[in-house]
């Protein structure tokens, strides 16, 4: 233990500056990417960005496909939508706004209608302020270290099959990575490791920082009340709840893309700067059922109900004073917002007036 205590303290600071959850990306297999290891990996070259439009191959390849995902994310409730004001009488409005956990310059800029709302904002809300100290936050998860190693006696190989070792070790080698290096981590710290482009890795390692992290520092400069919605702790226990061979499906499909993760996140940012989270979903079933050769609808099914819909009714349940006080600015991952189970839903239901404005 104390061998892997060491490694994960090497990996400090870069590693948890991605720590926005759950709606940072959603790579692959169902997963979020947590944070990034990225001091694990050899650093990357400006070469290294890159990929492509995945819309455009299956508009192409897969026309019917195209069609239904098209379809479905029209019929997605909210799922055109990165900002609302969110109005109650008698106090000043306030704003709900969709991020990407990312430090591509195309999602690290706001939208004109979204700057002039934070401005004016008093108050913001993130997912979690403990991103802002990296210390704070590896503390944190190390006063419970059964959410990130396995404490049990067991070991990552002894929820694989044959052809899962063999391609989680051919995939951490191309990394630079040897398997016993890692087997005591559970299987969504590794996938933290491999999920994200090398670029973006190296971005972070740099120190750049993702929007998320630049509003709550922007706040704090300003004078504005800071707020976390949840604690890192509690997001991680939300990660751990779910079963292990989902986590571990996860993490050999994501090596099992290869460099169609590059694609994947390309798809997103794409996506993400038209506005079009209803579409997000569908998409990634497409390209894990490309990849698996199976069905993936309970798995996404679990996922999104765990990480996305029971989180969304906590972070509304302590975002209301905000927004019963008026003048905030909450800016959550952009996923959270739609569907009839997003926030901006919830909010209505709990009698808030919600106006999407872009």
């Amino acid at each position: 233990m104390n061998g892997i205590t060491a490694y994960l303290d090497r990996l400090s600071g870069p590693i948890l500056a991605a720590l926005g959850l759950a709606n940072a990306l959603f790579v692959a297999s169902f997963l979020v990417v947590l944070f990034v290891a990225a001091q694990a990996l050899p650093a990357a070259s400006a070469e290294a960005c890159g990929g492509e439009n995945l819309l455009i191959e299956m508009q192409h390849d897969d026309p019917d496909a195209y069609a239904a995902l098209l379809e479905e994310a029209a019929r997605t409730v909210n799922g055109d939508t990165l900002l609302f004001r969110v109005e109650k009488d008698g106090v000043e409005p306030s704003w709900l706004f969709g991020t990407m956990h990312l430090t591509d310059p195309r999602v690290t800029a706001m939208p004109p209608a979204a700057e002039a709302a934070f401005a004016k904002a008093r108050a913001v809300a993130i997912e979690s302020t403990e991103i802002l100290d990296p210390a704070k936050a590896q503390m944190a998860l190390f006063s419970k270290p059964e959410l990130t190693m396995f404490t049990d006696g067991k070991g990552l190989s002894d929820y694989l099959d044959e052809g899962q070792r063999a391609i989680l070790e051919q995939g951490l080698a191309e990394r630079g990575v040897q398997l016993a290096l890692v087997e005591r981590m559970k299987p969504w710290l590794i996938t933290a490791m491999v999920a994200l482009p090398e670029c973006e890795m190296e971005r972070k390692k740099e120190g750049q920082p993702f929007l998320d992290i630049r509003l709550a520092q922007d706040a704090e400069r300003e004078g504005k009340d800071l707020v976390g919605l949840e604690t890192i702790v509690e997001q991680f226990e939300a990660m751990a709840s779910l079963p292990m061979e989902f986590h571990v499906s996860g993490l050999v499909d994501s090596l099992r893309l290869g460099d169609r993760v590059d694609d994947v996140i390309e798809t997103m940012i794409a996506l993400y700067a038209e506005g079009r989270t209803g579409a997000v979903w569908p998409m990634l079933r497409w390209v894990t059922a490309d990849v698996s050769g199976g069905d993936t609808d309970a798995g996404y099914a679990e996922f999104e109900e765990t990480m996305v819909h029971v989180r969304n009714e906590t972070m509304v349940k302590r975002a209301r004073p905000l927004f019963d006080a008026g003048g905030a600015f909450v800016a959550v991952g952009a996923l959270h917002l739609p569907g009839e189970k997003g926030i901006a839903a919830l909010l209505e239901e709990a009698g808030y007036t919600v106006t999407p404005v872009y």
